[in-house]
């Protein structure tokens, strides 16, 4: 801009002169105004296109033509959205949809750009992801080749922006044909997971020289579908001085008096210029109307053209801190800054919510190795839950509504933590949200599944830049409280079968050299960033891992996966062998109930677990046969295939029972016990307490009482049943245990009571019953232990004991259950009441949708319980569905 020179403005002095200048460009409000931005969400079209030698000839001409797609998402969905394919999770449809991952597919769109728009200084486009290996153009300009699905992406694309319609097109390359070459060019082939799971293209996996989510070459527990596509947003930025990139509350150190912190801002300047920085914070549930928000301060800044950091100290006194639940509120605050230029020109703003914590990894030598629990706020947590994997197979039809359906489900089963598993994506920023709202903390991985990986520099360099932009996106949620390197890759490359075998077919030094590439990315490049960008987050390796102090998978030392007990066909009772000191997977398999079956199967002939369809949704190899294996050691054979459904769900939940407990009894040796699995990618046989649909197994409901801040726990061994009492309260407790010995009919053949006091967070054998003199008061086959415990007057805890093998004991053959269905307080009550032992009873309503507030569980002869439901259906619907079977019901009569 030319100035006008008046006689005043020329006679002033040099230093004036400047000043002046500067004030009063500062002062235009042209410049000046806030970034905004504007997605590029619609009109969208796909193709298949170059690389389509895998397409069927039938489809070919078809997937061939432009068709309407959908943004943010992958060309499966796409695909099925316009009837090109059938239901990727009908029946055995996996199989014949492979190709779509070895096609190559190209998005275009085409957006306007007004004058608005470029009249701006900067304009970006930016991709919050893409999958995976992609070229990009703009008005036929190559601008970006993406290879990480796990980045973002951002393109200076003002000057290839032209005023009226530009094109945007992605063109996609399949991972696995684009990979093969490359990887066929290697002196060696890495081992991977993807190869005893689905299996790999010309048997050579790429899955190791790719960032691309793992679980998408095919799991123990979820399909192989090669997705590609946009599969995050993408958007136009505009922006003019300056913008903030990242805006970060560094907890320094944090306790009840005072949380010390540092604001840390990025902020990307246009040109040098000067800038004012105000923040101010207040309490998440408050209201700035009310004058609640706090001012932090202001200060001047001298920005250089660029990415600037700037730092600025806070303290907040007598801070409310955010607690995992169970042991305090889950307290929030959002802190915000502002960044002005000039008078009255607000040239920025951001704002970031996080809770005050302080979280320690607490790992110190004891009698039994070394200690491995989490403390917040200077409370040591026993971490109950389970792990976490991707909600589908198609990341774009993941919702919030559907990440706080299941975890709301955790916290409902006292769940305090899950681990965020390794082998998946990064989750979206409404899953932490949620966790942090619900007190559930995060065992947060990389995403590594398992496979040992390349150490060229270019690859190292790809995962650094992933971890900074992860570390960075996440760090403020409270939620977080490890950061994890990988899954069972160091465990793998030490303890697997085909890992030795392919450390004996190779050379001393290529192996140590693979091993000093593990090292490189695993003890320095993701340490390095957490330790950087995270901080005071603790970092992990590995999951299991010991820190390199040992072999991984120990007990004494780190944490561990125990899978003797479902891999090996090891007896249950073997759980109560382990001693880990953090238990991060052991698990075992059941089926969904049968109306998630009825989606994927259709025939008479499917409602087998050896048809092919069944074998379609098992994922690990044999292991409807194991299921079926295991359920002849304790059980009868099942009478009929939904007999089979039945039972897989209450063994499994009586075998996950075993463990679960047993980790529990041994606080403070072992202080977490995370079962493997939360929830499912698609409907299958699994290790998930939760289908994909969201439908509670037995296992889940078991979770609500084996995982409950008070457990009373029975434990039989050498002749004798110990009663033990777990206690996660932070307060000591008074109660009372009662002891009964019944026989099916509940005749009471010993009634006893013992009052007890229970210390905090505490795990104590409280009276023990000799074997043998129980027996001589009743049958072994035809009696049971129940142990209830009472504070208050009221019943916290029960747990049954029986002295046999299910198909040894007496019970009753067909109890007779009365159930009783009532309209109570807009919701319903069923209550159900037996003369005879009726054993993991289950309520069902066929196809109608009912929440149970408990199921699968022992009802007492003589003893009525009553069941909370939430539907939408009517009592007559509810009455009509009704549908009450106990154990013996799955069995065949003699």
């Amino acid at each position: 801009m030319k100035l006008p020179r008046s006689p005043l403005f020329c006679r002033l002095g040099a230093a004036l002169l400047f000043v002046g200048f500067f004030s009063f460009i500062a002062e235009l409000p042209l410049k000046a105004e806030q970034p905004s931005s504007r997605m590029l969400s619609s009109d969208w079209q796909f193709r298949a296109t170059g690389n389509t030698a895998a397409v069927p000839e039938k489809d070919k001409s078809d997937v061939q033509q432009w068709h309407p797609a959908q943004v943010p998402g992958v060309v499966q969905t796409d695909l099925l959205r316009n009837n090109l394919i059938p239901d990727p999770f009908d029946r055995d449809n996996e199989f014949r949809l492979q190709w779509i991952g070895l096609t190559d597919w190209e998005y275009q769109t085409v957006f306007q750009a007004d004058a608005v728009t470029l009249g701006h200084e900067h304009v970006d486009l930016v991709f919050a992801g893409l999958d995976t290996l992609a070229d990009v153009y703009l008005n036929d300009q190559a601008v970006l080749h993406s290879d990480n699905m796990f980045r973002h992406w951002r393109i200076a694309a003002k000057p290839l922006l032209k005023a009226g319609p530009n094109k945007l097109r992605v063109v996609f390359h399949s991972a696995v044909e684009k990979m093969l070459p490359y990887v066929k060019s290697l002196p060696y082939v890495l081992p991977s997971i993807s190869t005893h799971n689905f299996g790999n293209e010309e048997d050579i996996a790429t899955a190791p020289y790719t960032r691309k989510a793992p679980y998408q070459y095919g799991w123990d527990w979820g399909p192989r579908f090669m997705t590609e596509g946009i599969w995050q947003p993408v958007r136009l930025e505009m922006w003019d001085a300056l913008r903030i990139d990242n805006f970060h509350i560094h907890q320094q150190k944090v306790s009840a008096d005072a949380a010390i912190l540092t604001a840390e801002l990025d902020i990307d300047a246009g040109h040098p210029t000067t800038a004012t920085l105000a923040l101010a914070h207040d309490e998440l549930s408050g209201s700035r109307a009310a004058g609640r928000e706090a001012t932090d301060g202001t200060e001047t800044l001298q920005l250089d053209a660029g990415m600037n950091h700037v730092s600025f100290p806070i303290r907040i006194a007598t801070p409310k801190l955010w607690y995992p639940v169970g042991y305090g509120a889950q307290n929030r605050y959002r802190f915000s800054a502002t960044i002005g230029l000039g008078k009255k020109v607000e040239g920025a703003h951001a704002e970031v919510k996080t809770g005050l914590r302080s979280i320690e990894l607490h790992r110190v030598a004891d009698q039994w190795g070394k200690s491995f629990e989490f403390v917040v706020n200077g409370i040591t947590v026993f971490s109950k839950g389970a792990d976490v994997i991707p909600f589908d197979s198609f990341p774009n039809r993941v919702t919030p509504e559907i990440h706080r359906k299941i975890l709301q489900a955790a916290r409902d089963a006292h769940m305090n933590m899950v681990r965020e598993w390794g082998g998946g994506y990064y989750e979206s920023d409404d899953f932490y949200d949620i966790c942090d709202e619900l007190g559930i903390m995060v065992w947060q991985e990389f995403m590594f599944g398992g496979d040992m990986i390349p150490g060229d520099v270019a690859f190292q360099e790809n995962v650094r830049a992933e971890a900074i932009e992860q570390v960075k996106r996440l760090r403020d949620h409270p939620s977080i409280v490890i950061w994890c390197g990988n899954n069972e890759v160091e465990t793998g490359w030490h303890n697997w079968e085909d890992r030795q075998q392919f450390k004996e077919a190779i050379s001393p030094t290529i192996r140590d050299r693979i091993w000093q590439d593990y090292m490189v990315m695993f003890a320095d490049v993701l340490k390095s960033s957490v330790s950087q960008y995270g901080d005071p987050v603790p970092y992990w390796p590995s999951s299991p891992s010991a820190n390199f102090e040992e072999i991984p998978d120990n007990q004494h030392n780190g944490d561990m996966h125990y899978w003797a007990v479902w891999h090996h066909q090891a007896p249950a009772q073997d759980y109560t062998t382990q001693f880990p000191r953090f238990m991060t997977e052991y698990g075992f398999q059941s089926f969904p109930e049968m109306r998630t079956i009825r989606a994927f199967a259709n025939k008479p002939e499917d409602f087998d677990i050896r048809s092919t369809v069944m074998q379609a949704h098992q994922k690990n190899k044999g292991g409807n046969e194991r299921i079926l294996t295991y359920m002849l050691r304790e059980y009868h054979e099942p009478k009929d295939f939904a007999s089979f459904v039945y039972l897989s769900q209450v063994q499994q939940a009586e075998i996950i029972k075993i463990g679960a407990e047993h980790l529990r009894r041994q606080r403070p040796r072992t202080m977490g016990s995370l079962y493997w699995q939360l929830n499912d990618c698609w409907p299958v046989a699994s290790w998930a307490s939760i289908d994909y649909y969201g439908r509670w197994k037995a296992l889940h409901y078991y979770a609500q009482r084996f995982y409950d801040d008070v457990l009373v726990s029975p434990y039989s061994h050498d002749d004798k049943v110990d009663i033990y009492v777990v206690s996660d309260k932070l307060q000591p407790f008074a109660g009372t245990i009662h002891s009964r010995l019944l026989d099916f009919s509940g005749k009471a053949l010993l009634d006893q009571t013992k009052d007890i006091q229970a210390p905090a967070q505490s795990s104590a054998i409280y009276l023990s019953f000799d074997r043998a003199e129980l027996a001589a008061k009743g049958d072994p086959r035809g009696s049971f232990l129940v142990v209830t415990l009472e504070v208050g007057g009221k019943k916290v805890s029960r747990n049954l004991v029986f002295f046999d093998v299910t198909h040894n004991l007496q019970l009753p053959v067909v109890p007779k259950i009365e159930a009783t269905l009532s309209a109570a307080g807009g919701n319903y009550t069923i209550r159900l009441q037996s003369p005879q032992l009726a054993r993991s009873v289950y309520i069902s309503f066929g196809d109608l949708d009912v929440e149970s507030s408990d199921n699968y569980f022992d009802l007492l002869p003589g003893e009525p319980a009553t069941v909370t439901l939430k539907s939408a259906a009517t009592i007559d619907q509810l009455r009509s569905a009704l549908k009450v079977i106990s154990l013996t019901d799955a069995f065949a009569a003699n």
